[in-house]
């Protein structure tokens, strides 16, 4: 039995959520072997094989994976199925655009955005917007598995895996990479930062964000946003945290100005610490906070700001 873990990285560098597969990875048992496919991404492997519990890592460094587009991407995990009983990606854009196709492809079901694991058959996933809990136990003969990342702990470094190149390059006449526009920030990436402070619907415009900005520099937190402050134009969807945006997980969490939909709840509920201000103390985020303070955000921003 073996493990094949999709890396999510940039070319460059090394994201943590591979980290995190790894750690999922070994709780199924058997070797685990990790596939960097990209372009230039020399740098990417070496850190790879850097990760605690990683036995082999498989480079795939061409100009046809640059982009890691679906059908690509796909078909490469596809051509190195066959030598393992999983196959795991995180459940990230990447992971959730080339996933499916690979469990298409192999004819089983894909078993998504799992949150435990409990044996190598058995793992644990939320369902229903995260308001319930179910164990899933698969009679494939591959899972093929996407991972939420942070609801794992990321495995330690201190490794010194094998690098291996594979020269198996499969490129698709369905789809071209055409652009990309990427928000540039200083601040953390919002599924990696270990501090987030998010605004909702009680912040009443994008301009009131900026209160936010004051107190996300001096915590060095990423900044996220509700559906409902999104949906009302006041920041970019990027910036979305929630069931249908991004799932965040971080050491400390401060929603301010959310209500707590469940939308919402179920994107960052696994924060380590969860601090909640909001007018409305019946307001649902306090049911799941750790520390709810009831007051004006206006009032209450900038005191914390010169307080901190």
């Amino acid at each position: 039995m073996s493990v094949l873990v999709y890396a999510e990285h940039d070319n460059a560098s090394l994201k943590t959520e591979t980290h995190k597969l790894v750690n999922a990875a070994q709780k199924m048992g058997g070797d685990i072997h990790v596939l960097v496919a990209g372009e230039g991404c020399k740098a990417v492997a070496e850190a790879a094989s850097q990760i605690d519990g990683v036995a082999k890592v498989l480079v795939a460094d061409n100009a046809a994976y640059k982009h890691q587009l679906a059908e690509n991407t796909a078909d490469l995990v596809l051509d190195l199925a066959g030598d393992y009983s999983h196959v795991v990606a995180a459940a990230t854009t990447t992971g959730k655009n080339f996933m499916p196709r690979v469990a298409a492809l192999l004819d089983v079901a894909q078993i998504s955005d799992i949150i435990g694991v409990e044996s190598e058959d058995t793992f644990v996933r939320p369902i229903y917007a995260g308001n319930a809990i179910a164990t899933v136990q698969s009679s494939d003969a591959k899972k093929v598995i996407t991972v939420r990342a942070a609801s794992f702990d990321a495995a330690a470094t201190g490794g010194s895996a094998e690098v291996t190149a594979i020269d198996v390059v499969k490129s698709s006449e369905k789809s071209d990479f055409v652009s990309a526009e990427l928000t540039e920030s200083e601040r953390p990436e919002l599924t990696a930062a270990e501090v987030v402070i998010s605004g909702g619907r009680g912040m009443q415009n994008g301009d009131n964000f900026k209160l936010l900005e004051g107190i996300a520099d001096k915590l060095g937190a990423a900044i996220g946003a509700s559906r409902a402050a999104v949906d009302a134009g006041f920041v970019p969807n990027d910036m979305q945290v929630g069931q249908t945006g991004k799932i965040v997980a971080p050491q400390l969490y401060i929603a301010v100005g959310i209500s707590g939909a469940i939308q919402h709840l179920a994107g960052m509920k696994d924060s380590k610490v969860i601090v909640a201000i909001n007018k409305d103390e019946e307001a649902p985020i306090f049911q799941v906070a750790d520390y709810g303070l009831v007051g004006d955000l206006f009032e209450v921003l900038p005191e914390l700001e010169s307080s901190l």
